[in-house]
């Protein structure tokens, strides 16, 4: 009796179908049930990433306590209380939020997208009314603890890619694409300005346009959006007097750097300390006193430069280029376009971030506030950014599943054990047309 007459239900749905099924169908869907049990959480997390940002993580912890220890010791009375009732409980917290996160299917959160775009404007309107004024600026709530701006930049990552991931988005049309999308950007960069926090904005504006690019967008489109980013830069630097005042100290330290301003120079001066090797972990003279400002976050890289010297600093740098093309490999072995989307933002998220913060510290870039990922002290900073990878580790795991689910269900419907004689045959549908091959052949 052959395979066809006893599982006759089977060979049909697979014509119909074009798939090979199982045709012991009391074995095969054991062993796709089987597969998805044992594909563990640690079996199935991507393990370069989770290497690479525990390296980031442990440098940063190492930078902190360097610089925090004397602030510590004057205001606490111990040299280690900053760094141990703050900072790691900040990243206990983060990385606890990140497991979670890792842990949950990527796709269920989709759902929440709009939710969360209505959570993060209330919340920005609502720093601009109560926020906490420091430094001439309205950017954080509850003491500081927590800065909606942060929250926004995620928010902005998510609901891009659910928005860009649907059937019905026609990205590369002018109305139904551009001007929506230049409409949501615009709903979240204005409260923004408003604060002013001009760094968030541009991390927004650089994460959302690749993002909307790698969608499908038409490079009109994105010339057109360079455009206005650019008149917005122009308008906002001739109306914010902060803005100018940084713009013209960096356009006078290009010719000469004793024009910059004073944290430029102290950034300057803490990498030429530093040498090639550094003067060692704990060593820097500038984070004192206040001469470096913001050393323990704004200003941590420098810290690097002057303790590690250059090559502790290009090691860091390296860590993040290798995140990103991490990142970008978990973007490419997305299971769907809304978690392929999703890690590709969350990547140039902490990208942009890095790349702007380490620009600010050579005096590239004129200077602004912001910390570096995984690095630099922080809490809504550090959690944001750790929930983002927790979200890039699930679609990963997501894939990395799938990916051996369908390797099993393969190796389950190509070889199959027969129950009488123990032998190996091929599966019933595959021997049909093998057989049907062969008297095609004959003469």
């Amino acid at each position: 009796m052959t395979d066809q007459s006893i599982y006759p239900e089977a060979v049909g749905r697979a014509r119909r179908t074009g798939r090979v099924e199982p045709q012991f169908i009391e074995e095969a869907p054991d062993v796709a049930r089987t597969n998805d049990v044992q594909v563990g959480y640690w079996a199935s997390l991507d393990k370069p990433m989770v290497l690479i940002v525990g390296l980031l993580l442990t440098i940063g912890a190492g930078m902190v306590f360097s610089t925090t220890f004397n602030w510590s010791l004057v205001d606490f009375g111990s040299s280690t209380a900053i760094f141990m009732q703050r900072h790691l409980r900040n990243v206990a917290l983060a990385l606890v939020a990140c497991t979670i996160f890792a842990l949950v299917d990527y796709r269920f959160w989709r759902r929440f997208a709009p939710l969360m775009l209505l959570i993060t404007l209330g919340a920005l309107l609502a720093v601009n009314i109560f926020g906490d004024d420091t430094f001439g600026a309205r950017r954080a709530l509850i003491g500081g603890s927590l800065q909606p701006g942060e929250l926004a930049e995620f928010t902005v990552v998510l609901y891009m890619a659910a928005w860009l991931s649907a059937k019905r988005t026609r990205v590369n049309s002018f109305i139904f694409g551009l001007i929506p999308f230049l409409m949501l950007v615009g709903l979240i960069i204005v409260p923004i300005i408003l604060q002013p926090d001009i760094s968030t904005v541009v991390i927004i504006m650089l994460t959302a346009g690749a993002m909307y690019f790698l969608a499908g967008a038409r490079i009109w489109h994105l010339v057109l959006m360079s455009v206005i980013a650019l008149t917005l830069g122009i308008v906002v630097v001739e109306t914010q007097p902060y803005a100018q005042t940084r713009w013209n100290s960096y356009i006078a330290s290009l010719s000469d750097p004793t024009q910059a301003n004073y944290h430029t120079q102290q950034v300057i001066t803490s990498f030429v300390t530093g040498g090639w090797f550094g003067k060692g972990l704990g060593q820097s003279t500038q984070k004192f006193n206040n001469a470096l400002p913001a050393p323990h976050t704004d200003s941590i890289f420098a810290v690097i430069g002057e303790e590690l010297g250059v090559v502790g600093a290009s090691f860091v740098v390296a860590l993040f280029i290798i995140f990103v093309i991490r990142g970008f490999q978990i973007a490419r072995r997305a299971v769907d376009t809304f978690g392929s989307l999703l890690a590709v933002g969350l990547t140039l998220l902490v990208a942009v971030q890095a790349l702007l913060n380490i620009a600010v510290m050579a005096a590239v870039i004129p200077s602004t506030g912001l910390p570096l990922p995984f690095i630099s002290y922080g809490g809504s900073a550090l959690m944001v950014t750790m929930i983002g990878v927790g979200m890039m580790l699930s679609v990963s795991r997501v894939a990395a599943v799938r990916e051996q689910t369908s390797n099993r269900r393969q190796d389950g419907a190509t070889y199959d054990r027969g129950w009488g004689n123990r032998r190996s045959r091929l599966s019933g549908v595959s021997r049909s047309r093998g057989t049907s091959q062969v008297r095609r052949q004959r003469p």
